[in-house]
């Protein structure tokens, strides 16, 4: 798959609640990284095992309902896109409304992402869940 297909795909398995086939996107030593994460949040998942098992509960955290945006950027480099992401969905536990905008650029490889750079607010993450309490270590 190319680039854009692939994230096609992946915003597909997304709305899906399909996990573990998101996480089997990434290469087998694919990286997914949070430039913005706050103190107790990784910065890094390295591994498609780890990042399969970091997703895993997403849906329990939030549970994405809709795309209410997405642009892809194609560069000049055929193997890197840059992906504007806005979802809304709800917060599982306590039902409060879930409403994010992601930016993210991405690499890929042989049909697999190798990087996956996910720009994101974590505060706003944060403040959907209770707050910076409730948010250490979970999957934005």
């Amino acid at each position: 798959m190319q680039a854009t297909e692939l994230i096609e795909h992946g915003v597909e398995l997304l709305l899906a609640k399909d996990m573990a086939g998101f996480a089997g996107l990434w290469a087998e030593d694919g990286v997914i990284e949070f430039p913005f994460a706050p103190a107790g949040y990784p910065p890094k998942v390295e591994g498609r095992a780890a990042i399969r098992e970091y997703l895993r509960g997403y849906p329990d955290i939030y549970d994405i309902r809709e795309v209410v945006r997405k642009v892809i950027h194609r560069t000049e480099d055929p193997e890197v896109v840059v992906v504007e992401l806005e979802v809304a969905g709800i917060v599982p536990r306590g039902g409060k409304p879930y409403r994010m905008g992601y930016v993210a650029i991405v690499t890929v490889r042989d049909g697999e992402i190798q990087h996956y750079r996910d720009y994101w607010n974590p505060l706003q993450a944060a403040e959907a869940l209770g707050g910076l309490e409730s948010f250490a270590g979970g999957a934005a």
